[in-house]
C-alpha cells in the first residue's frame, strides 16, 4: 500500500485556491474524484505521497509546503491597474506573476545584502508630473532615440537598454504548452524596486504592441508604482473606465515612442492613407493603431480621417494576422520535431540579465545548484546550452 502524505488540509486547499484552480481540474491532475479531493482538503483522508507531489507540481508550490502547520504568508497581490470589467486572473496569469515575484524578491535581497547602489530613476517622478517630462527622462536614461533605431527590431534595443540600466525584462506567452497567457487578461506588469525593478511583457502579441507594452511597463518604475495592465495600446475609449496610473503610463509610452517633435516632422501626406501610416509606424516600431491615436491627439488628422484610416488598419491587421498564422504553421512544420528553441524561450522568460546574474552566482559558488535550477527553470546539466543563447 502506498505511503500516505499527512499534509495539512487547509494548506492543501489554500494552494489550490491561490492557483485559481477548480476542484475538477485539480482532481483530474491526480485521477481522483472531486469528492476524494474534498476529503483531502477537509482532512477526512490523505493523499499518497505521489499524489501530493503531483498536486504540488500542478499548484507550483514546494512539496514541503503542504506539511506546514498553517497557511504561509504569500506574496502580496500586485495592484490591478486594468480597466474596469477586465477578466478575472486565471491560473496562468497567477503563476507567471508569482514566478516573477519570486525572481524579483531573490535578486532584490541579493543586491540589498551586497549594498548595491539604488537606481536613481526609480520613483524619480510621480503621477502629478508631466508625462512628456517623464518620457524624456526615460529616453535620456536609456539613451534611446526613436528617430533613429540602430536595427529594424526596436523592441530588442529597448530591452537591451533597460537591462543595461538594471531593469530586468521578462517575456513569454505561456507557462507550459497547455497553459498559455491571454493578453486580454494580462498584457504586462511592473514591479518597482530601488534595487531590482522587474518588467513582464506577454509575448502573445506581435512586436509593435509588445514594444508599447514594454515602454508602458517601464513607466511605473519611474513613478514607483507596482501593478498589472491590460489593453495597453491607446484607443479612443471612455477614459473613466481606466485606472489613473494606466492612463498616465499610456501617455508616457506614447510620448517616449512617438515624441511630438518626431511625429510632427513627418509630412502630413504620410497620414492620409493606411499604407503611408503603416510605413511611418514601422519606422517608429509602433502599430498603425497607436500612431493614428497619436496623430489625432496632436491634431495632425481629424476625427473623420482617424475613423477612416482605423477601419482600413483593422482590415490590414486582419490580413497580417492571417499571413502570420500561415507563416507560423509553415515554421512549425519546418521546426519539427524539435519545435522552438527551449533554451531561448527560457532565456526570454527569465530575462537575460537575470539569467546571467544567476549563472554568475552559481559558478561563483554563492548559490546551491537546486536554487539556481529553480530560479532559471532549467536543469543544472543544461546550463551550458542556456548560456550559449546569451551570446547570440
Amino acid at each position: 500500500m502506498a505511503d500516505k502524505a499527512f499534509i495539512t488540509p487547509n494548506v492543501l486547499k489554500w494552494a489550490r485556491e491561490s492557483a485559481r484552480m477548480t476542484e475538477e481540474t485539480a482532481a483530474a491532475k491526480v485521477s481522483v474524484t472531486v469528492d476524494k479531493l474534498k476529503e483531502w482538503e477537509e482532512g477526512t483522508s490523505q493523499p499518497t505521497i505521489r499524489q501530493a507531489q503531483i498536486l504540488a507540481k500542478a499548484y507550483k508550490r514546494p512539496f514541503a509546503l503542504f506539511f506546514l502547520p498553517e497557511v504561509p504568508r504569500d506574496f502580496q497581490p500586485l495592484q490591478d491597474f486594468r480597466k474596469s470589467g477586465s477578466k478575472t486572473l486565471t491560473t496562468s496569469s497567477i503563476f507567471i506573476i508569482r514566478e516573477i515575484q519570486q525572481k524579483q524578491a531573490w535578486i532584490s535581497d541579493i543586491y540589498s545584502e551586497n549594498q548595491e547602489d539604488k537606481l536613481a530613476f526609480v520613483g524619480r517622478f510621480s503621477i502629478k508630473d508631466n508625462p512628456q517630462t517623464v518620457a524624456k527622462d526615460i529616453l535620456e536614461t536609456l539613451k534611446i532615440n526613436p528617430a533613429s533605431y540602430k536595427t529594424d527590431n526596436p523592441i530588442k534595443e529597448w530591452i537591451d537598454a533597460a537591462e543595461t540600466n538594471g531593469i530586468f525584462v521578462s517575456r513569454t506567452s505561456f507557462i507550459h504548452s497547455r497553459l498559455k497567457l491571454d493578453s486580454e487578461e494580462l498584457q504586462g506588469f511592473a514591479i518597482a524596486d530601488l534595487h531590482a525593478p522587474f518588467v513582464f511583457v506577454n509575448s502573445e502579441d506581435w512586436n509593435a504592441p509588445q514594444l508599447f507594452t514594454l515602454v508602458h511597463e517601464l513607466a511605473p518604475i519611474w513613478i514607483a508604482e507596482t501593478g498589472i495592465s491590460n489593453e495597453v495600446e491607446p484607443e479612443i475609449k471612455p477614459k473613466d473606465k481606466f485606472h489613473p496610473v494606466e492612463l498616465f503610463c499610456n501617455e508616457i509610452a506614447a510620448n517616449a515612442l512617438m515624441p511630438k517633435e518626431i511625429v510632427l516632422s513627418f509630412d502630413t501626406a504620410s497620414f492620409q492613407n493606411s499604407k503611408d501610416v503603416f510605413k511611418v509606424a514601422k519606422q517608429l516600431g509602433v502599430s498603425s493603431f497607436a500612431l493614428l491615436v497619436r496623430a489625432l491627439n496632436l491634431n495632425i488628422i481629424s476625427a473623420p480621417v482617424y475613423q477612416k484610416l482605423k477601419k482600413q488598419a483593422d482590415i490590414n491587421y486582419a490580413e497580417y494576422l492571417k499571413k502570420e498564422a500561415e507563416k507560423k504553421a509553415k515554421q512549425k512544420e519546418k521546426d519539427k520535431p524539435g519545435g522552438p528553441n527551449y533554451f531561448l524561450l527560457q532565456l526570454n522568460r527569465n530575462s537575460r540579465l537575470f539569467t546571467q546574474t544567476v549563472l554568475d552566482a552559481f559558478r561563483g559558488g554563492f548559490i546551491e545548484p537546486t536554487m539556481a535550477s529553480n530560479l532559471l527553470n532549467v536543469q543544472v546539466n543544461k546550463f551550458p546550452k542556456l548560456e550559449s543563447q546569451l551570446f547570440r
